[in-house]
C-alpha cells in the first residue's frame, strides 16, 4: 500500500529481488543538525579550517547520517511502517562530502517465515561509486485476518 509516499509492504508482500531506492542530497545544515542530536562534534564535520587538513580536504558527513538514510528507506519504503531493525553490518568505503548526492539502494535478499524477518542488502553510493554497504535484518508485520 502506498500513501503520501510512503510505501506499506506486510511480510506476505515482500519477494527476493524486490528493491527500493532514496536519494538526498547532503547539505551543510544536515550535517550540522546532526552533530546536534548526536553530540558527535567532531571538527572533520563541522569546521572547514580543520577538515581542510585532511586527508579529505573538506568536510565529510558522519558516516551514521550516511547509514541512517538506511534506515529512512527501512522505515518508510521497504519493508516500510512497522518494520523494526533486529540488525546492521555496516562498511564504509568512502567519505560523503557536503553536497554529494547520495543514491541509497535496498534489496530484498532472503525472507524468513519465522519470526517475519527480512534480510536485506544496503547500499549507498555518490556517483555510481559505493560509498557504503551492508545487510540490515529487520522484523516485517503481517497482515491481519479480516
Amino acid at each position: 500500500m502506498t500513501h503520501d509516499g510512503i510505501k506499506e509492504h506486510f511480510f506476505e508482500d515482500l519477494h527476493v529481488g524486490q528493491t527500493e531506492a532514496l536519494m538526498k542530497t547532503v547539505m551543510a545544515d544536515d550535517v550540522v543538525g546532526f552533530a546536534a542530536l548526536t553530540g558527535d562534534h567532531n571538527p572533520i564535520h563541522l569546521s572547514d579550517h580543520f577538515a581542510r587538513k585532511t586527508r579529505f580536504g573538506q568536510r565529510i558527513a558522519h558516516g551514521l547520517y550516511t547509514a541512517s538514510l538506511i534506515s529512512a528507506v527501512l522505515g518508510m519504503r521497504l519493508p516500510g511502517p512497522g518494520a523494526v531493525y533486529m540488525s546492521q553490518t555496516l562498511n564504509f568505503r568512502a567519505p560523503v562530502k557536503i553536497g554529494d548526492v547520495v543514491s541509497i539502494l535496498v534489496e530484498v535478499v532472503e525472507l524468513v517465515p519465522e519470526g517475519r524477518r527480512c534480510r536485506l542488502k544496503c547500499e549507498a553510493l555518490v556517483d555510481g561509486k559505493v560509498v557504503l554497504e551492508g545487510e540490515a535484518l529487520v522484523m516485517v508485520p503481517v497482515r491481519k485476518a479480516k
